[in-house]
C-alpha cells in the first residue's frame, strides 16, 4: 500500500516562497500521476495541480503563474514550489494519487498579509 508524507509547510509573509515535498513509499512511484490539493478553513478541498508520470503538469488558473510542480522518480518525491504567495493561499496542502483515495496527512501553509 502506498503511503504519502508531505512536508515543508509553514508561516510565510505575503510575497514569499515555500517548497512543499511529498514523499511516497510502498508502490511503483514512476507509474503514478500525482496531484496537489489544498483545503482552506471552512472551504472544500480543491485541486491545485497534477503531474503526470511523464512530467507534464497542469495547474489551476489561480496558481499557474506562481506555482511549479516537479517530480523526481529516483527520490519517489514530488514538489510544489510556491512563489509570490498570497493570504488566500493559506490552506492545508495535500498530495494524492488521483482516483485511488490515497492521501497524505497534509501540511499547513499560512500566508500573512
Amino acid at each position: 500500500q502506498v503511503q504519502l508524507v508531505e512536508s515543508g509547510g509553514g508561516l510565510v509573509q505575503a510575497g514569499g516562497s515555500l517548497r512543499l515535498s511529498c514523499a511516497a513509499s510502498g508502490g511503483t512511484f514512476s507509474r503514478y500521476r500525482m496531484g496537489w490539493f489544498r483545503q482552506a478553513p471552512g472551504k472544500q478541498r480543491e485541486l491545485v495541480g497534477t503531474i503526470f508520470n511523464n512530467g507534464l503538469t497542469n495547474l489551476v488558473d489561480s496558481v499557474k503563474e506562481r506555482f511549479i510542480i516537479s517530480r523526481y522518480n529516483s527520490e519517489q518525491t514530488i514538489y510544489l514550489q510556491m512563489s509570490t504567495l498570497k493570504p488566500e493561499d493559506t490552506a492545508v496542502y495535500y498530495c494524492t494519487i488521483p482516483f485511488t483515495n490515497t492521501w497524505g496527512q497534509g501540511t499547513q501553509v499560512t500566508v500573512s498579509s
